[in-house]
């Protein structure tokens, strides 16, 4: 994974995105920055940090993807291998379906995956420190070059989604207290069952992440 850093940039998202659009894909690649000014979030709401925290996307093709992942659920998938990178370091984060990191009972990031032709692109904002009241930060201290090398290595083995979900299953009955935006309404995963390939059947109704 080659990876670009820099001081500030209005998105990571946007500005990958244009990269690959001018000079096309030839290997994967990743935008980091600790100051974005115009962020993207779910939904095409704005993610907003201050400036210290971590905001990065990379672009992989689906062939860097493990064969048995659910393209809907890349954000889960993406998700989960930061969270365990995290966790090596003595974190206690976790990822509340379908895409948010939390610690304790406070959103402290995200996850926004797209597809584009052959190409995922993934955005991930995490909050190093305090925002607003609202939400959370990462309960530990961490060198950001340090875990991009582990995350990304993680990425490039291609750990297969079914061992990914195995553990995230476990952890899904701890999203079951919070409520999750469905179409335009938010939506209690109180009673939601979690699927193999990381939909939720809720109110007799099949839902993927999408993000």
């Amino acid at each position: 994974m080659e990876i670009i850093f820099f001081d500030r940039v209005d998105s990571t998202h946007i500005y990958l995105k244009e990269l690959i659009q001018r000079n096309g894909y030839i290997n994967p690649l990743a935008v980091v920055t600790q100051n974005q000014l115009q962020g993207v979030g779910s939904r095409g709401e704005a993610w907003i940090g201050k400036n210290g925290n971590l905001f990065f996307s990379f672009v992989v093709s689906k062939s860097n993807t493990p064969a048995d992942l659910p393209l809907q659920s890349a954000s889960i998938y993406f998700s989960f291998l930061l969270k365990q990178a995290l966790s090596s370091y003595g974190s206690q984060v976790w990822v509340k379906w379908p895409n948010d990191f939390y610690v304790n009972n406070k959103k402290i990031g995200g996850t926004i995956t797209n597809a584009s032709g052959d190409l995922l692109y993934c955005g991930i904002g995490l909050n190093l420190i305090e925002v607003h009241d609202d939400f959370g930060k990462l309960d530990i201290k961490i060198d950001i070059k340090e875990l991009l090398e582990i995350y990304f290595k993680q990425l490039e083995e291609k750990i297969s989604w079914k061992q990914i979900f195995s553990e995230f299953e476990i952890e899904f009955q701890k999203s079951k207290k919070y409520k999750s935006t469905i179409g335009n309404e938010k939506v209690t995963l109180e009673n939601a069952k979690l699927v193999n390939d990381g939909s939720i059947m809720i109110n007799d109704k099949k839902v993927f992440s999408l993000r």
